[in-house]
């Protein structure tokens, strides 16, 4: 009994018994047996004929427990969970605003978009924002409103 023919047909139907009982699946029992015997075929030693059976059913375990231990890190996920992230299409609206208001930003006078981005980026006081531009606190009071509605405007068009 050295062909392979003969060791598949002489083991085959107890191999498949061995995986259906251990899997309790058809189909993976099939996987199994078929996936038993190419390993045996490709195996770099001869096989003793007198442990052939015991080392079928080991090639046979060891491939259900390989598919299980995939199977226990696989974790069915649970439809109502939702993404925080946008998603693509989200992003690519945020994507889009923030280069209107960028380019928004540019549009303004430099001093007017150094107030803005102080006191909106920075959450900046205006006194200081005032000390740090050497200008009067009502005129950075006046600069980042004027600057808010123009970047509003701009990005209403």
């Amino acid at each position: 009994m050295t062909d392979f023919g003969d060791l598949y047909r002489q083991y085959a139907s107890d191999v498949f018994r061995f995986a259906l009982y251990l899997s309790g699946d058809r189909g993976e029992a099939e996987e199994i047996t078929a996936e038993t015997f190419a390993r045996a075929w490709t195996a770099p030693g001869p096989i003793r004929m007198a442990t052939v059976k015991g080392y079928l059913f080991a090639i046979a375990r060891n491939l259900f427990l390989k598919s299980r231990q995939r199977r226990t890190r696989h974790v069915e996920l649970d439809e109502t969970l939702h993404d925080p992230n946008p998603g693509p299409q989200a992003a690519a609206e945020q994507d889009s605003e923030l280069r209107a208001a960028l380019a928004a930003l540019q549009r303004l006078p430099e001093v007017d978009r150094a107030a803005l981005l102080m006191r909106a980026g920075d959450e900046m006081a205006y006194e200081e924002i005032a000390r740090a531009l050497g200008l009067s606190l009502a005129a950075v009071k006046v600069k980042i409103h004027r600057a808010r509605l123009a970047i509003a405007h701009i990005r209403e068009r």
